[in-house]
């Protein structure tokens, strides 16, 4: 019976021996999973400088167990499961080699070839070249590779893909996983994708740039600071075709970038291969996402050079090519140069976004409109120029100490802010020392050689004169100054004292006169108001003013008719009475002569008496010895005689004239003889 069993025992021992043996060696390896082989003993030994087994050696394998079911005796292999590689979403993967070559001294990363490609075929890698340490492109996000997990480790964020050869490694804050990203000197921070994007700043969105610093590559030449891949070389080509070549162009090809031959740093081995040093570089990165390497590149985001309307940018170059001064002989204050050369820049930037490098480049914006400076404790809210300048305090001649508020206007031509920049620094020099200087002393000269009183009273006069003065001093810094203007003066009290009971004194003398003018108003009121009321008369009085005027005037008219008509006649008729006149003058002198004057005088008395119809014969008769003459002398005495009126008789006067007098009425006075035709 127990023969009869014992085979049967036989192949259940050998079964379960074959179970033993074969069951363990039967590997599952997972979809995202790679198998580790480990080789128990061999009679070959490992080379010093790998830890890999290519040649069967005991050891890690090279060879590693893909996804599925895979046998590996358990006796002679150990196989350890590891997840792929796999770098999230925003993320990148940098990639360290525990095999490889030895980096030549001074380098910090690995030779990369294209046929490495993302590090899964191991055998490419070293029969490529490859070595040992951190390599140079990343895992990009979202990369998913079966890396084999002793040649390389690789570093993400929160945590390391991989089994570190290095005992130091091995015990740096143990995780279960393996070490942190902390253990290779790496933050969380690092190991994302750069992003240049917008700032928020105080509330206000700022445009930044990239400015890249690299680790490794060739030192830079002697003199430079920063490297630009090729050097200054173009801007040289560029000289050389002349005055063909603007410095507009020159100014577009500088700050120009050339990141796009190295793929914006994210291809370092391009960099290098181009020619890129180590340290500051040129060309900032501007806005995108970037899969830098942290052990080669950091990237510090800086403001972008934003030049606003109303302002240019002075550019002082740090770099370039060697200085070679455009600005002449006679200009003794700096050296202007062409743009690509160190110095300033004798072409300015205008209104525009520009991603220069603040390290090689520093731009002092000038703005060229018209700036309002204050010598007062307010300051401009457009610009802070000003924030040094205060009230400018000042002695008269007598001592008193006045504070005078200022504004000053300025102008810098745009052409002319590199010049003005040579010359005083900063803007804020030419505020702060320039004008500082030439109109604070201006006004403390002024003010001290004369009154303060005169000061007050010819306070547009020095405003003219300061404007003079100011506009020489800054004539000679290329700046123009449009206007200088007192704000306000702060006096003495004892001065305001004496002025306020002054201008007291005069506001009473205008009140009294103001007083006197409103009696006068009241007057000429109260006369126009009268004059109104009696305007119907006065309107009518002025009509008949006109008829009696118009009246006169005929009068006066048919008058001068008259007039002219008897000075006519009276003409004619005087020369009628002197034809007659002369006539009987001749006639009486021939008679004087004849008769003798006394006769004459009787003929011609006779006559007129004879032309009165008076009748001398024959009633009267004329005797007498005497001749006819007397006779005729007598006859016009007696004519005349009974001519003459008679007296009335004497009597006694009437009873009413002796009680008003007392005494008779006294007699008549005797008439005067005429002539009966009156003459």
């Amino acid at each position: 019976m127990l023969d009869a069993l014992l085979p049967y025992a036989l192949y259940i021992v050998a079964a379960a021996v074959l179970a033993w043996l074969i069951l363990p060696s039967i590997r599952i390896i997972g979809p995202t999973e790679v198998g580790l082989v480990v080789k128990r003993f061999s009679l070959r030994k490992l080379s010093d400088d790998s830890p890999i087994a290519f040649r069967g050696e005991a050891g890690y394998q090279a060879k590693l167990l893909m996804p599925g079911w895979r046998f590996k005796l358990w006796l002679m292999y150990a196989v350890e499961k590891h997840p792929w590689v796999q770098i999230p979403a925003g993320k990148i993967g940098v990639v360290v080699s525990q095999i490889g070559g030895p980096l030549p001294t001074g380098a910090k990363s690995g030779v990369y070839k294209p046929e490495f490609g993302n590090f899964s075929d191991l055998a490419a890698f070293l029969t490529g070249g490859g070595q040992k340490g951190v390599q140079r492109p990343v895992l990009p996000p979202g990369s998913l590779s079966p890396i084999h997990p002793i040649a390389f480790l690789v570093i993400t964020e929160g945590r390391v893909f991989g089994v570190p050869v290095s005992n130091e490694l091995r015990g740096y804050a143990s995780h279960k996983d393996g070490p942190t990203p902390e253990a290779f000197g790496l933050g969380d921070e690092q190991l994302r994708v750069t992003r240049i994007q917008p700032m928020q700043a105080n509330g206000t969105v700022v445009d930044v740039v990239g400015v890249v610093t690299t680790y490794e590559g060739d030192p830079l030449p002697s003199g430079y600071i920063a490297s630009r891949i090729g050097g200054f070389s173009d801007v040289e080509e560029m000289e050389k075709a002349g005055s063909a070549v603007t410095d507009h162009e020159m100014i577009e090809t500088i700050l120009g970038t050339k990141n796009d031959v190295h793929n914006n740093y994210q291809d370092f081995q391009a960099f290098l291969d181009r020619g890129g040093r180590i340290g500051l570089q040129h060309d900032p990165l501007l806005y995108g996402a970037y899969n830098l390497n942290p052990f080669l590149i950091s990237v510090k985001l800086v403001p972008m050079l934003v030049v606003e309307q109303g302002q240019v940018a002075v550019i002082k170059s740090y770099v370039g090519l060697v200085t070679q001064d455009t600005s002449g002989a006679e200009f003794k204050f700096g050296s202007l140069v062409r743009p690509g050369h160190r110095g300033i820049w004798q072409e300015p930037l205008r209104t525009g976004k520009y991603p220069i490098n603040p390290h090689c480049y520093e731009a002092e914006i000038v703005p060229t409109a018209i700036l309002t400076l204050n010598w007062a404790d307010a300051v401009s809210h457009a610009h802070d120029l000003d924030a040094q300048l205060k009230s400018i305090i000042a002695k008269s001649r007598e001592g008193f100490q006045f504070s005078i508020d200022l504004q000053v206007q300025i102008h810098v031509p745009d052409t002319q802010a590199p010049w003005v920049i040579t010359m005083v620094g900063t803007m804020k020099n030419l505020a702060n020392e320039v004008l500082q200087s030439a109109v604070g002393n201006h006004f403390r000269d002024k003010l001290q050689s004369m009154p303060a009183i005169r000061f007050i009273e010819t306070r547009q006069q020095v405003q003219r004169e300061a404007l003079e003065h100011i506009q020489t001093q800054l004539r000679m810094y290329k700046v123009e100054t449009p206007g200088v203007y007192i704000q306000d003066v702060i006096l003495p009290q004892e001065l305001v004292d004496v002025l306020t009971q002054r201008e007291i004194a005069n506001q009473e003398v205008e009140t009294f006169k103001q007083q006197e003018l409103a009696q006068r108003q009241r007057i000429e009121t109260e006369h126009a108001s009268g004059t109104a009321e009696m305007q119907r008369d006065l309107a009518k009085s002025q009509v008949s003013v006109q008829i009696k005027s118009n009246e006169a005037d005929a009068r006066k008219a048919e008058a001068a008719g008259e007039a002219e008509y008897i000075e006519k006649t009276g003409a004619a008729q005087g020369a009628e009475v002197r034809a007659i006149g002369m006539a009987r003058a001749d006639a009486y002198r021939a008679q004087v002569e004849a008769l003798g004057e006394v006769n004459t005088a009787l003929v011609n008395a006779a006559t007129i008496l004879a032309e009165g119809r008076n009748k001398f014969v024959p009633e009267v008769v004329v005797t007498g010895g005497g001749g006819a003459l007397d006779a005729l002398m007598s006859t016009l005495t007696q004519f005349v005689m009974q001519k003459l009126p008679k007296p009335a008789p004497a009597s006694e006067p009437p009873e009413s004239d002796k009680k008003t007098t007392g005494a008779p009425i006294a007699a008549q006075p005797v008439p005067k003889v005429v002539s009966p035709n009156g003459k």
